[in-house]
């Protein structure tokens, strides 16, 4: 049996209890080591046999995983934040129904959440943005033409980007092209919940100088959009007195 497991955003204590929980029971563990923090690994049994799939490709990861089955052992692949977003699991997934070997996915925290935490943010703050999106830049993996980063622009929703972080003079010139103002409020987000980690308030026509100042050159989320500043927004009408709901009547003034 495989299980994908998401490591969190970084945070050791981040983890599910689920996914703490499969590591614990884990034989073998797959772990992505250029980007989940290994002290995850502490988890694991002293006899579990432990990967890390940065050094290798994805044959030998199923190599190693058809050589477990094969003795009847329990694998953990373990991925950073949620396997679901940029975890290319899927083809994983495709080749382990191909060879008959069952596995289940186990959610986990992804940076965009790990970074709202770190700045208290609400990205749907009523009267400035309902909707989230969640992108990147094109880079050695595509992005198909209907979803550029100007088409998401014009939305003026909350944006969180993901591995774009060494394209930020031209993800600025995007935004600004797709709609958004020079002085669109911004955050750069250096390995959320990190022990390490680093937050950077800016617009979004300083995202690259903001960047080159600190030496944040990877591993950083860009966070844009008015409710970074979490003002001028509308109080939700779930709690407002003059409000009906399955559980509370509406009070009479």
């Amino acid at each position: 049996m495989v299980y994908f497991v998401g490591a969190g955003t970084g945070a050791v204590d981040l983890i599910t209890v689920r996914g703490m929980r499969l590591l614990k029971q884990a034989d073998v563990i797959i772990y992505a080591g250029s980007l989940v923090n290994p002290e995850l690994l502490h988890y694991a049994r002293k006899e579990c046999e432990i990967h890390n799939s940065a050094k290798l490709t994805l044959e030998e990861v199923l190599d190693v995983i058809r050589q477990a089955e094969a003795e009847g052992k329990m694998t953990v692949r373990l991925h950073t934040g949620d396997p679901s977003i940029y975890g290319a699991v899927r083809e994983q997934m495709d080749e382990l129904d191909g060879l008959g070997i069952s596995y289940e996915s186990c959610p986990g925290v992804s940076a965009c959440f790990g970074a709202a935490a770190s700045l208290n943010l609400e990205y749907t703050l009523p009267g400035v943005s309902q909707s989230l999106i969640i992108t990147r830049m094109e880079g050695k993996t595509g992005v198909p033409e209907k979803e550029s980063i100007e088409g998401f622009a014009a939305h003026q929703a909350s944006m969180a980007i993901y591995l774009s972080t060494g394209m930020l003079k031209e993800l600025s010139e995007r935004l600004i092209a797709g709609g958004y103002d020079r002085k669109t409020p911004a955050a750069l987000v250096y390995k959320a919940t990190w022990p390490e980690e680093e937050v950077y308030l800016c617009t979004v026509d300083t995202l690259y100088d903001t960047a080159a100042v600190h030496g944040i050159t990877k591993t950083a989320l860009v966070l844009v959009g008015e409710v970074i500043l979490h003002q001028n927004y509308k109080k939700s009408r779930l709690y407002a007195a003059d409000f009906s709901t399955e559980f509370r009547q509406a009070k009479e003034e």
